[in-house]
């Protein structure tokens, strides 16, 4: 059986916030594994839903940039979130950004570009902030979004300065009307993207697999119901497409007014500015997504709260 630790509890906590013991059993069932915990605790009922966790590994910075129809989305970590603060790196994180619009959504091309000022490639200034500002630090990855006609609007959230800070996002609107009328709704549903994270903007760009896993969690909690089994295939697929639809955006409640689908949004703009309005994509790049800390990151994080 594998040796469950305080802070595997604790994280497992920080993900679902289902209660310790709740979570030091599923950690216990599933053999210490953290994403079969989450599950296990979805299937029980003890956790709403897989919250992503607070605490990553990953400091540093998200920087958005438009520029005519296309926009980029690029994140440069470093160890700790001073650095963050430090005017030399928000500098460059600003500055590759506005390169991104550029090289795309491939990192390596964007490393290998060369940094304005004559200081070499943006690889080399990295290097060199590293050195000056005394931590680690990393570009992570980029993303680019284009359309034909129309607009591509930024939001950041709790911005440090303009484009730049946690999470960053881009919303890409296809359309002959006018920028004045395109624009101002862009940037309400970046918002809402910033706030209510979709996976897709619609049911066919779901990763099969994920899908797969919510049937399986649909699947479990079903079991217990006592129904029989055409009550419960029902219950399955209606937990699927529950879960589908609240992680589109294109199907989602629109947060400003709390009552309308984004889908419905566009179609009533369209229709007031007389022409169609296609929601094209979008990007959301949230700081340290996807990065889990390590036990020892913890260790050190607990060590420098006591003032160790």
């Amino acid at each position: 059986m594998a040796d469950i630790t305080a802070a595997m509890v604790k994280d497992l906590r920080e993900k679902t916030g289902a209660g310790m013991m709740d979570c030091k059993k599923a950690l216990g069932e599933t053999a210490g594994d953290m994403e079969a915990a989450v599950d296990w605790l979805r299937a029980k009922g003890l956790a709403a839903a897989a919250k992503k966790a607070g605490r990553t590994a990953a400091e540093g910075l998200v920087g958005v940039a438009v520029s005519g129809t296309k926009g980029a989305a690029v994140e440069v970590n470093s160890e700790t979130d001073f650095v963050a603060k430090n005017e030399i790196f928000q500098a460059f994180v600003t500055t590759v950004t506005g390169l991104a619009l550029t090289t795309g959504a491939d990192a390596d091309a964007l490393g290998a570009m060369p940094f304005p000022g004559g200081d070499g490639s943006v690889a080399d200034k990295l290097t060199a902030n590293i050195a000056t500002i005394g931590e680690n630090q990393s570009l992570r990855r980029t993303a680019m979004l284009e359309v034909s006609q129309g607009v591509v609007a930024s939001y950041v959230h709790n911005a440090i300065a303009p484009g730049i800070g946690r999470i960053g996002v881009l919303v890409g609107l296809e359309s002959a009307a006018a920028a004045d009328v395109l624009e101002p709704l862009a940037k309400q549903i970046a918002m809402h993207v910033a706030a209510a994270s979709p996976l897709a903007l619609d049911e066919t760009g779901l990763d099969p697999a994920l899908i797969e896993r919510e049937r399986a969690i649909a699947r479990e909690k079903a079991a217990t119901s006592g129904k029989p089994a055409e009550i419960i295939e029902k219950m399955i697929e209606g937990g699927v497409r529950k879960f589908a639809q609240e992680s589109t955006l294109v199907n989602q409640i629109f947060v400003i007014d709390g009552k309308s689908k984004i889908a419905d949004v566009v179609a009533a703009a369209a229709k007031t500015a007389g022409t169609p309005i296609t929601l094209k994509g979008f990007v959301r790049m949230h700081l340290g997504e996807g990065i889990e800390k390590q036990q020892s990151d913890f260790a050190a994080d607990v060590a420098a709260a006591a003032g160790l």
